[in-house]
């Protein structure tokens, strides 16, 4: 037996205040459904999934659920009341779904201990009696995770999950997704993600005419099914513009008699004209004019961190950080939250001091900083946000009206005398980088600037990117962006160390076999149970047999590191390799990755042998 879908709309619309977002819109969802729900800034994405969630009533038409149905909703802001513990979340939504009182507490610490929380608080992982609200963005967004999970939903609903995950959280969504026995519907641009959890993608547009498009498969079938609908589309329009310009004709030679016939065929040429004009209304679109302004500045080295650490409260967060910005060089930071990324980025511009070594900038440096915090003046209006002054913006040298620079970024006349406040999340992206491309850049710093922007503006945003001249410095959690515009990759590991590599890829592959390497050794450290207690002391001192073999090869080793890291020094000193980018470029890599091998093996060294005793 079928069972019934899960919730159905049937003929809803929605409009705010004179600007509809969609209209006489039919979905369902049914068991098993991976849903990934995209389409641009505007189009109602986070509306609709208020409205499937119940959270939202339409405009008209009816939303209907299955009995007994259970939905998890997880808004795009996961904020949680004061003083409330984590704990206390999970206990709270355990009650609302009325979960048998004998089963929650194995269920709470079954679903905590899936999303990452510890008993108490331990590096990296939060306890259970951490007061909610004093989580990061991405604990928080895991807990909200958590705490719609734990009333075992039927379907979830989840809205731009990924904007405040790190790295780390992503997988660990995407593996949890994956798996999940639930079915789902996500809002999202990040592109890597939907190929990896979606098995159907519908996208909310006003191009199509049932208001969506709806491919079952994954993100790179629904992109050809999309083109293959657009070049219909085309071909219909075309056809259509064809048959009314005949009618036209007609209708301009005036017909000799107002038979009956020939009113039906004036009303036909009418309806004509009408269906054409909805066409071309739905199908135009606008992209975002997305393009930086760079100084043209000659000097090969923009800034230089030699060395650098940074500390804060006798917490050591960078250490040993050495890299060169050049024009041309596109540098990516990866590593997860609280790692020291951003910490990185206010010590690069000299927004805080270093604890040790030293940060030089080129004379007169031109840098434009594009911050995670998004600080708007939401009170002001758009026209004030971007043109304070007077009604006119300099852009490239040229002084251009704001209303027309508005328009390069899909703001309307009437959105010019609204406050920021009345914008969307990606609307306020969108401000941002507008005000950020009046300026001239020698280095462009941005530090997730892809949270709320959709994906034709991601696309647009890729491309401005790679044809900068100047230095780039991106810190973001969209692995699409990052693989294609970066080339090269700091990682940073949270335990304050750096390392260099010539791709994000790379980074990954590194990463995993660091955690590989500490789980083998958190394994072998195990201490196993004692035959005696006079025995115990002696077990602790000796090497286990892979630690043996390791130590006795350590020295040749700790010699070869040596000799790579002093061929790496004389490299990057020669004459020839300063004065070509190209290979100065290299030669960095390759004393950022030699100076991570000699690290690393030095202080393995270190542990066996106090391990030892020697």
């Amino acid at each position: 037996m079928n069972m019934p879908p899960i919730l159905i709309a049937q003929s809803i619309s929605k409009r705010f205040g004179a600007t509809p977002l969609f209209n006489n819109l039919s979905y369902a969802v049914h068991d098993g459904d991976r849903v990934g729900l995209i389409g641009p800034n505007g189009a109602g994405k986070s509306t609709l999934l208020a409205i499937l969630g119940g959270e939202q009533q339409c405009d008209t038409g009816e939303v209907s659920f299955r009995k007994g149905v259970r939905i998890g909703y997880i808004r795009q802001i996961s904020e949680f009341k004061p003083e409330i513990t984590v704990r206390r979340v999970i206990e709270d939504a355990l009650e609302r779904a009325a979960v048998p009182a004998a089963t929650r507490e194995q269920r709470l610490r079954e679903t905590l201990g899936r999303a990452g929380f510890t008993e108490s608080d331990t590096p990296g992982h939060p306890g259970m009696d951490r007061v909610a609200a004093s989580l990061s963005g991405g604990w928080r967004k895991r807990l909200a995770i958590a705490e719609a999970l734990v009333t075992d939903p039927d379907v979830l609903l989840l809205d731009e999950p990924t904007n405040h995950l790190d790295l780390d959280g992503i997988e660990w969504l995407e593996g949890l997704l994956r798996g999940a026995s639930f079915a789902f519907v996500v809002v999202t641009h990040d592109r890597y993600f939907l190929e990896n959890v979606a098995s159907e993608v519908v996208e909310l547009n006003r191009i199509y005419t049932s208001g969506l498009l709806r491919v079952k498969g994954s993100y790179s079938r629904f992109l050809e099914e999309r083109e293959a609908y657009v070049e219909w589309q085309q071909r219909a329009q075309e056809s259509l513009r064809n048959r009314v310009r005949v009618e036209m004709e007609w209708l301009r030679r005036g017909p000799k008699a107002r038979t009956t016939k020939s009113k039906a065929r004036i009303d036909s040429a009418n309806t004509l004209i009408s269906e054409l004009r909805e066409s071309e209304s739905r199908t135009r679109s606008g992209t975002a004019g997305i393009a930086f302004d760079a100084t043209g500045r000659q000097t090969k080295r923009l800034i230089e961190v030699e060395n650098a650490a940074v500390a804060f409260g006798g917490t050591e967060i960078l250490r040993g950080v050495h890299v060169t910005l050049m024009n041309g060089l596109k540098l990516g930071l990866a590593g997860a939250n609280g790692s020291g990324k951003t910490t990185l980025l206010r010590a690069m511009t000299g927004e805080i001091a270093l604890s040790a070594g030293e940060v030089r900038r080129a004379q007169g440096l031109r840098i434009v900083y594009f911050s995670q915090m998004r600080e708007l003046d939401t009170s002001l209006t758009l026209r004030r946000t971007l043109a304070p002054d007077s009604d006119s913006v300099v852009y490239q040298g040229r002084a251009i009206h704001v209303a027309s620079y508005a328009a390069r970024f899909l703001f309307t006349g009437e959105q010019l005398n609204q406050p920021v406040e009345r914008l969307s999340g990606g609307e306020r992206a969108r401000v941002l980088i507008a005000r950020l491309m009046l300026q001239a850049a020698d280095v462009l710093i941005l530090d997730e600037p892809t949270n709320d922007l959709d994906i034709p503006t991601l696309e647009i945003l890729e491309e401005s990117l790679l044809e900068f001249p100047g230095a780039l410095v991106l810190v973001t959690h969209d692995r699409y962006l990052l693989d294609r515009v970066t080339n090269a990759v700091l990682g940073l590991d949270g335990l304050g160390n750096a390392a260099l590599f010539a791709d994000y890829r790379q980074w990954e592959t590194w990463r995993g076999e660091q955690i590989d390497a500490s789980s083998a050794i958190a394994a072998e450290d195990t201490p196993q149970p004692a035959q005696t207690t006079a025995a115990a002391p002696a077990a602790r001192r000796k090497l286990s047999y892979l630690e043996q073999r390791e130590f006795d090869n350590l020295e040749e080793r700790i010699d070869t590191a040596d000799e790579r890291l002093r061929a790496a020094e004389m490299q990057i000193e020669a004459a020839e390799i300063v004065t070509n980018p190209a290979a100065l470029t290299a030669a960095l890599a390759e004393l950022e990755a030699a100076k991570a091998e000699h690290d690393s093996i030095y202080e393995r060294w270190l542990e066996l042998t106090e391990k030892v005793g020697g």
